[in-house]
């Protein structure tokens, strides 16, 4: 199945288009949870359980889980089993390096760890994001126009009288071979929408 028709089945199926972020920060889950060995995963646990019949995607950023090391690449792979099989997840990771780096990222995300899709920074170039692309049954969403405050530093420079921004929606466009491209926009500028 086509990453953008598991995306449509389910968010026909649980008429949403809700993507819950599972960006689990252990020092801000429940403080009886805190403490306990594997208090990262229930509290992960806890929301997919809540919420899994009202969303169309769960987004882990990859950060918090690293952070931990080996014990967090642990929760997310446990995580991703509590996840139902129908619901799209996102793999939020950011990634873009040369293309042999990107090679192996992609691997990861996709091979390893089996997200349907990934976030990466199309900053250097298409070489940095086609090894994504090449998983064409998997989601790409390249950032574009991010919510914090240090967008304005690049993304609205103005490149042939347009922000920059612009031209990585209309570049990336051209990439998508697969159609299994998307965009970070984020929520804080919804007149670019």
């Amino acid at each position: 199945m086509q990453f953008y028709e598991k995306l449509d089945h389910i968010s026909a199926k649980n008429n949403s288009l809700v993507c819950v972020g599972l960006d689990t920060d252990p020092l801000k889950i429940p403080e009886h949870l805190r403490d306990m060995p594997d208090g990262v995963l229930l509290f992960n646990q806890a929301i997919v359980e809540a919420t899994a019949d009202l969303v169309q995607s769960y987004k882990l950023n990859l950060a918090f889980y690293e952070a931990l090391g080996r014990e967090g690449y642990d929760i997310v792979r446990k995580t991703l089993e509590i996840i139902p099989q129908d619901v799209v997840v996102i793999g939020d990771a950011k990634r873009g390096d040369i293309g042999n780096t990107s090679l192996m990222y992609a691997q990861a995300m996709f091979d390893d760890l089996a997200f349907d899709a990934t976030t990466v920074a199309p900053y250097m170039g298409r070489d940095s994001v086609e090894p994504f692309l090449r998983h064409g049954d998997r989601g790409v969403f390249v950032l574009a126009l991010t919510s914090n405050k240090g967008s304005r530093d690049f993304q609205y420079l103005e490149v042939d009288g347009e922000p920059l921004y612009k031209h990585v929606v209309r570049t990336a466009s051209s990439w998508n071979d697969h159609e299994n491209i998307g965009f970070v926009v984020g929520a804080t500028h919804p007149s670019e929408l």
